[in-house]
């Protein structure tokens, strides 16, 4: 589903269906370690022009749309296995001062007070008209057994449809590449060989008194919303859990293990793994077009 707004998004589940039950989800879109895309790369490239084709397709409809800026990557995103950056995590812990900026801009968001300050007719309108009426007519089950449908109406789709062509196979492409990333954040740290790493990350972390048996353990000890540890406080621990990352191997295990899984679930879901690539590719010399174009 689009990420309009918070609120919209809540609304927007009227929108959006899953069901099934064969194992656990997440929404983890863990690459490894990394950094946001770069303004101007293809991935940019494409985001911008469908949030200006979205836009385009709003105001045909009589509402107001603000073109969304790019998100920074929440730490899980960043960091799925173990916060392995001491500058970043001096300068955020793992991250909370960034989630409290995220749902600070959220609020200001345009596009959140569009929403809020209309009436509640209107809020119906305007979920359908972004998302479609009904979840009905793009349909995929996903690796993990979920059964995943949106609309094939609604600015979203219409966007999606003009950009990339084949709005089925993008559904199609786009849902089971992403549900890959929490099966293979599932693979990585059941895996024998990230557990042998995790021994020598937690004997360095006890050596700093922090007794946590693994990073997710000590991540979630930190961050939880109704018991927020004070800054400082959170920083430490992050930092030594990015000193320990280094020093145990641990941070060059995972990373070895998420490449290795990253490629054999690739070579699981070929037609998907392919058919993305080639939409992507297909869409950019038209997106460039449109971002060319501008509002």
């Amino acid at each position: 589903m689009h990420r309009w707004t918070l609120a919209l998004m809540t609304a927007g589940l009227l929108a959006t269906t899953a069901t099934g039950c064969a194992g656990t989800t997440t929404t983890s879109g863990a690459t490894g370690s990394s950094t946001p895309q770069a303004a101007g790369s293809t991935a940019e490239t494409l985001r911008l022009a469908e949030q200006l084709l979205i836009k385009e397709c709003m105001e045909k409809e009589g509402h107001k749309y603000w073109v969304e800026p790019p998100r920074a990557d929440d730490v899980s995103i960043r960091f799925p296995y173990v916060v392995d950056d001491p500058a970043w995590a001096r300068a955020h812990g793992y991250g909370t001062d960034l989630r409290r900026q995220r749902e600070a801009e959220v609020q200001r968001d345009p596009n959140q007070q569009y929403f809020r300050s209309a009436p509640a007719s209107t809020k119906a309108v305007l979920v359908s008209d972004l998302n479609g009426a009904q979840p009905q007519g793009l349909s995929v089950r996903l690796p993990n057994g979920m059964q995943v449908s949106h609309s094939d109406q609604g600015c979203e789709a219409t966007a999606e449809r003009q950009l990339y062509g084949d709005l089925e196979a993008w559904f199609r492409a786009t849902r089971v590449t992403d549900s890959l990333a929490g099966i293979r954040l599932g693979l990585v740290t059941n895996d024998k060989r990230y557990k042998a790493a995790v021994e020598p990350w937690a004997r360095c972390m006890r050596e700093r008194n922090y007794t946590y048996a693994d990073p997710a353990r000590a991540r979630a000890a930190a961050t939880q919303p109704q018991a927020p540890w004070p800054r400082a406080k959170e920083v430490r621990l992050a930092s030594a859990e990015a000193a320990c990352a280094a020093s145990s191997g641990l941070s060059s295990v995972a990373e070895s293990l998420d490449s290795e899984y990253r490629d054999r679930l690739r070579r699981s879901h070929p037609r998907e793994t392919a058919d993305l690539a080639r939409l992507k590719r297909e869409a950019l010399p038209r997106a460039r077009v449109i971002v060319a174009r501008g509002d």
